[in-house]
C-alpha cells in the first residue's frame, strides 16, 4: 500500500516553495471555509485548507497536487497553528499528497473485494503502459498508487484518478481509460458497464419506480 512519506526538506524544496500563498481565488475559498466555525475554532478547516492547497500545487505544476513542507507550514500559519498537528493530518489521509505525482494520479483499490474481482488485471494494465507502484511515468503523466479501500466495493473493481472513480473495470477497459487521459481526453466517470450507480446490473430489482422518478412508496407502506 501506499507509503507515507514525506518528500526530503532540501534547500531546494525551501527555495522553490518558501513563497507559497494563497491565490486570490484560494484564499477568498479558504476564508469562506474558516466563516463556517466559531471563533477559535479554526483547526476544524484543516483538511479543507490543506486540500485548497493541494490544489493549488497541482495547478502551478500541472500535476494532481502535493504538499511540500514549506506549503504545510504555510497552511499552518493561515490558521494559527503549530506545523506539527497539519503534518499528522496530511501524513494520516492518502488524499494528500506527501511527495510529487503526476498529472494523473492513479490510485487502484488493492482491498479484498476489488482484489477477488479483478484488480491484479488493472495493474497488468497499467504496467503495460510503464507504470509501476509509487513511481511516476517519464512523461510525468501517471502516478502509480496501491491504496486501501476507496468505497465503492459493490463496483469492484474501481481505481481513482484524481478526482474520478473509474468502476466495474476489466484489463481492456482500465487500457481504455488509460489511453484516452494519455491523448487528453475526459472519459466518463463511474460504473463502466450498463448500470446505474452502484444498482445490479441491468437495473433495479427493488423499487423499480424510484430509478424513473422520485417516487413516493410510503402511502403502500401505511
Amino acid at each position: 500500500m501506499a507509503e507515507r512519506i514525506f518528500a526530503p526538506d532540501t534547500p531546494e524544496l525551501r527555495a522553490r516553495w518558501s513563497a507559497f500563498a494563497f491565490t486570490p481565488a484560494h484564499k477568498k475559498a479558504a476564508d469562506e471555509i474558516l466563516a463556517r466555525y466559531p471563533e477559535g475554532r479554526q483547526q476544524s478547516g484543516t483538511i479543507p485548507l490543506l486540500d485548497l492547497a493541494q490544489r493549488q500545487v497541482g495547478e502551478e505544476t500541472n500535476t494532481q497536487g502535493w504538499l511540500p513542507i514549506p506549503v504545510i507550514e504555510y497552511v499552518a500559519a493561515y490558521l494559527d497553528l503549530p506545523p506539527v498537528r497539519l503534518l499528522e493530518v496530511a501524513t494520516f489521509y492518502s488524499m494528500f499528497n506527501l511527495a510529487p505525482v503526476g498529472r494523473y494520479h492513479v490510485q487502484v483499490c488493492g482491498t479484498t473485494p476489488c482484489m477477488l474481482r479483478g484488480s491484479d488485471d488493472l495493474f497488468a494494465a497499467c504496467a503495460a503502459r510503464g507504470m509501476k507502484k509509487g513511481h511516476t511515468t517519464g512523461d510525468g503523466l501517471f502516478t502509480l498508487t496501491e491504496v486501501e479501500c476507496l468505497g465503492a466495493c459493490a463496483n469492484a473493481p474501481m481505481v481513482q484518478i484524481n478526482d474520478d472513480n473509474y468502476e466495474d473495470l476489466t484489463k481492456d477497459s482500465m487500457a481504455a481509460v488509460l489511453d484516452a487521459l494519455a491523448r487528453g481526453e475526459k472519459p466518463k466517470p463511474g460504473p463502466l458497464i450498463a448500470r446505474q450507480t452502484s444498482c445490479p446490473e441491468g437495473g433495479p430489482t427493488t423499487l423499480k419506480k424510484m430509478a424513473e422518478r422520485n417516487y413516493d412508496y410510503r402511502g403502500q407502506w401505511a
